[in-house]
This record gives structure tokens, C-alpha cells and sequence, in this order.
């Protein structure tokens, strides 16, 4: 039985898309982002899927965690670090990375008598205003930790990209040249060499100087555009994710009819109304405006009316035969999550990553199979 609404995962795409990091970024080491359960794609899924690149990176000391547990050996860098003594001994348990960004992990470090135990990255705040020492404190800092004994050494060295997904903005290049002055004001390790990382998805993508030692790719691993104008097909990335449901009821109704909650849409002319089984209690956007595309056996017809918990509605009147059971797509081929994002006013990471539990995964072989 075909469930109401399913995701299906192209994974093969995962590696297309690596592959196009790795033209563009030939000579960097690659640190997947997959954090917030690989951006809605399941976490060990992608994990598995990527399991070429020279590390991972995830938010949280727990994500970390299931990685290792799962049996996954590949270096793993924690983005939020950690904030008390339980986290980082849960870094040192299983051999998790840690960006120290904040003085109160300056404090604890100092409470910790281990011997080249933790490597970490030393984050620079270049203008992102959100983690990292500033450039006026990060030199005291560093030089305070290669005096750390629980710190292996060299120190890894990063900063964040605040705005590199508009293009026209000289924000990123100022960003990345107050991480080079400050970096090169440092008594740098030369003979085993501190490791840069600058460069996001968008970075990679727009601002060729933020390529460095390392990157670390997000959206565009999953096939979705970091820029608003375009999508990533457009980028020639392959998305993995898609987004199905069908049709369970086709009705008439009359010109001046209301439809959903609110009667925020009412009808021009005489319409057939369609509902899909699909809501924001799967993921699919609330506020996804009244006109947002949909595909329903395979063509395009426009939402109408609220977004409700387990149901949208769609004019079908271009689709006289639609019929209760026809399948309907919510985003995938032909239909980019990136135009969805528009219609809802939001970004397509939300979308993908909003994806709820009641949404069956299937990957697409299984889906193929049976």
C-alpha cells in the first residue's frame, strides 16, 4: 500500500553531488555538514551515503555520538562544541572534534590535566556575530591554548560566511580578509601546519578565496541551491529528496464557495476542488501562499486555501478526469523545493528539514522494487 504522503530519497545523488564539491574545491579536504538529521535525509543515511569524505560535521556532542555508535570512523567535528565537563568528556570518550569558540570552554580546559587528548578548531568571528572570538582577543586565545595540555596541536583555524548566498554582496570577502590578516598575525605552527576552513556551501560555490584547507558543504550535498536565484538543478546538482502524496477526494464546487479554514480563498468561477493528503503536520509549509505549484499527475495546478494540519486543496479545474488516488507531488522533479521555499516565504533547508516523523522515508531502489 503506497502511504498518504512519502519522501523518496534518490541517495545515489549524494555522491553526484560530492563530486561537484569536489571540482570545485579540488584540493580542499571535504567536511560534510550533516547535522539536523542530515538536513531531514536521516542522519546514518547520509552518513553511509558520503562515506568518502575526509570528515563530518554535526551541531550537537549527541549526533556525534549516534554516528559513532552506528560504527562510523570517520573524523567528526562537533559545530557547537561543548559547554561543561560531561560534554567534553563525551568528546574524548568518543573521539569527537570540538570548535571552541567561547570563553567558557577556555575555563574548563584549564581544569583539565589530559595529555593531547581533544583536537579542536579555534573559531574566528569575522563578522557572523553569532560563535567566535573576536579578532582583537583571538590571538591571546590561541596563544592560550597551544599551552593547553589536553589540546593536541596543531590548532585547526575557521571562521563562518554570514551572507555568502548573495553574490552581489563584498560582505563574504570582507570577511574572509579579516580571517586571513588575523590568522596571519598568529605565531602559526610551521612545521606540522594549523589547517584552515572557511568556506559553506554558498562559499564554495560564489567565492573562490574562502576555498582553503577544508570545506565544509551543506545544502548543496542534499542537491539544493544556497542562492535564492537559482535552483540546484540549475547548479547541476542532483536533489535527493522528493516529496509525494495523492489525491483522496475531487469535488465541485460553485463560483462564490468559500474554501478551508477562514474562507481565505474563494472561488472565482465554478471549480474542481481536489484534496491531497498532505499538511503541515507532515512538513509541508503552513504559510505556503494561495497559487504555489503543485504537481498532480505530473502537471501543474495551484494551491487555494489554507495549509491545514493533514489536508491542502488544489483547483483542478485544468484536470477534468483527476480522480481520488492520482499521485500528486509537493516538490522533486520538475517542481524544485527552492520555488516551494519562495511560495512560503522561507528557505529550502526548513522545508527538507521539516520533514515529519508520519512522512514514510523510501529510498529509490526499495521504491523500484516493489
Amino acid at each position: 500500500m503506497t502511504p498518504a504522503a512519502y519522501a523518496v530519497l534518490n541517495i545515489d545523488a549524494a555522491q553526484h553531488n560530492l563530486e561537484q564539491v569536489r571540482q570545485y574545491a579540488p584540493h580542499a579536504k571535504i567536511m560534510a555538514v550533516i547535522k539536523a538529521n542530515g538536513y531531514g535525509h536521516g542522519l546514518l543515511r547520509i552518513a553511509q551515503a558520503l562515506k568518502s569524505v575526509d570528515a563530518f560535521a554535526v551541531a550537537r556532542v549527541d549526533e556525534g555520538i549516534r554516528l559513532r555508535k552506528a560504527g562510523i570512523k570517520t573524523p567528526i567535528t562537533v559545530l557547537e562544541g561543548f559547554t561543561c565537563h560531561e560534554e567534553l568528556d563525551a568528546l574524548l570518550h568518543y573521539q569527537l572534534d570540538a570548535v571552541v569558540h567561547t570563553a567558557c570552554q577556555l575555563a574548563i580546559f584549564a581544569q583539565r590535566p589530559e595529555h593531547s587528548q581533544l583536537s579542536i578548531w579555534l573559531k574566528l568571528d569575522t563578522g557572523m556575530n553569532r560563535l567566535g572570538f573576536k579578532p582583537s582577543e583571538y590571538k591571546a586565545v590561541y596563544e592560550q591554548l597551544q599551552q593547553c595540555p589536553i589540546i593536541k596541536q596543531p590548532i585547526n583555524l575557521m571562521t563562518h560566511l554570514a551572507n555568502a548566498d548573495v553574490k552581489a554582496d563584498d560582505t563574504s570577502l570582507a570577511q574572509i580578509n579579516t580571517f586571513t590578516d588575523t590568522v596571519n598575525g598568529l605565531s602559526l605552527d610551521t612545521a606540522s601546519k594549523n589547517e584552515w576552513s572557511i568556506a559553506n556551501s554558498a562559499g564554495i560555490l560564489a567565492w573562490p578565496s574562502a576555498i582553503t584547507d577544508w570545506v565544509r558543504p551543506g545544502v548543496m550535498l542534499y542537491g539544493i541551491s544556497p542562492f535564492t536565484e537559482s535552483t540546484g538543478t540549475q547548479l547541476n546538482l542532483k536533489p535527493i529528496m522528493s516529496l509525494h502524496s495523492r489525491v483522496i477526494a475531487v469535488k465541485q464546487l460553485s463560483k462564490g464557495d468559500k474554501v478551508g479554514y477562514a474562507g481565505t480563498w474563494i472561488c472565482p468561477n465554478n471549480t474542481t476542488l481536489g484534496v491531497i493528503a498532505i499538511g503541515y503536520g507532515d512538513g509541508y509549509p503552513r504559510y505556503a501562499k494561495a497559487g504555489t505549484p503543485i504537481l498532480v499527475n505530473g502537471q501543474r495546478v495551484p494551491l487555494i486555501g489554507r495549509v491545514s494540519m493533514d489536508m491542502i486543496t488544489v483547483d483542478l479545474s485544468s484536470q477534468p478526469k483527476a480522480k481520488a488516488g492520482d499521485p500528486v507531488t509537493l516538490w522533486g522533479e520538475n517542481l524544485a523545493v527552492e520555488e516551494i521555499a519562495l511560495c512560503a516565504e522561507t528557505i529550502p533547508y526548513t522545508l527538507v528539514c521539516g520533514i515529519t516523523q508520519r512522512v514514510q522515508i523510501v529510498e529509490r531502489s526499495a521504491l523500484e522494487s516493489a
